[in-house]
């Protein structure tokens, strides 16, 4: 991979990480596309942590209040019942399916799931899903709402993601909706839950650059500082969109994006498992 690849990927991972587009079917795309390589889920986790990084930046004060509310009310000296001390707890449990689906099926998800025919279908398929969800959502619940039933169950719906074309924040995000939230308040939770598995598991890829073959620590970091500094924008503009307007836009830009693909792969301008994810 070289920098201005490199350069277009960070800014396509800050551009969609956000957007229930899926971020890893985007830049699996726009890799093979540029370069013929997919860049590989390693370099995928590490870039995220620019992105998730701007999520921190944005939710500062509410992340610094929360840790401090949870760490309190361990020693006793607030409520555990206390909101921010209850949001704490949630965003552990909520967090918990992905970690262990991701490293059971840590193999798949490296080749067989980065398939672009499953790609295209997840692109499709839960375009309809999130389209539905919206259609049909009360949008009535808000985060104080929130309980660990919900929170469990917010953590399965962000466990989809690890296959791409789902979108980590679009099966968050639905997930949420059909539990009867409001699309901001599904939102944000879907960005607070996100931080501790996408920061886990971009650490735990760090391991898998020195062996990537099509990975180099100056281009990666170049990207993920890009990621940073376009998803601190998309974060600021998604919250305002999604308090007045539907995901309609966004459902019918994963369904043309899939139709895309799928003629792209059929007239071999893209290969279902390129170099980097044969298994």
């Amino acid at each position: 991979m070289d920098w201005f690849d490199a350069i277009v990927l960070g800014i396509v991972q800050g551009l969609t990480e956000f957007l229930p587009i899926s971020s890893s079917a985007h830049v699996s795309i726009v890799g093979q596309l540029l370069g013929g390589v997919d860049p590989g889920s390693a370099f995928t986790a590490i870039t995220q942590l620019g992105t998730e990084t701007a999520v921190v930046l944005y939710f500062a004060k509410d992340i610094g209040r929360i840790i401090k509310h949870w760490s309190l009310s361990l020693v006793g000296k607030i409520p555990r019942n206390d909101p921010d001390a209850r949001m704490g707890w949630l965003i552990i449990v909520g967090s918990i399916p992905i970690g262990v689906l991701g490293l059971l099926f840590e193999d798949a998800i490296d080749t067989n799931f980065r398939n672009l025919w499953i790609t295209a279908a997840m692109l499709a398929g839960f375009g309809l899903v999130i389209g539905a969800v919206d259609y049909f959502a009360k949008n009535e619940r808000t985060l104080d709402k929130l309980t660990v039933k919900h929170g469990i169950l917010y953590g399965f719906a962000q466990a989809l993601a690890l296959i791409p074309g789902v979108s980590r924040s679009g099966g968050t995000i639905a997930g949420g909706l059909a539990m009867g939230y409001k699309r901001e308040a599904a939102a944000r939770y879907a960005f607070l839950l996100a931080i501790p598995a996408v920061y886990l598991s971009g650490i735990y890829k760090l391991k898998d650059i020195p062996g990537d073959e099509t990975a180099a620590w100056g281009p990666i970091i170049a990207a993920t500082v890009l990621a940073f500094f376009v998803g601190l924008v998309v974060i600021h503009w998604l919250l305002r969109y999604v308090s007045t307007h539907s995901f309609k836009p966004f459902v019918i830009y994963r369904l043309i994006l899939a139709a895309a693909v799928v003629v792209m792969l059929l007239t071999g301008v893209l290969d279902p498992l390129p170099q980097g994810t044969q298994g």
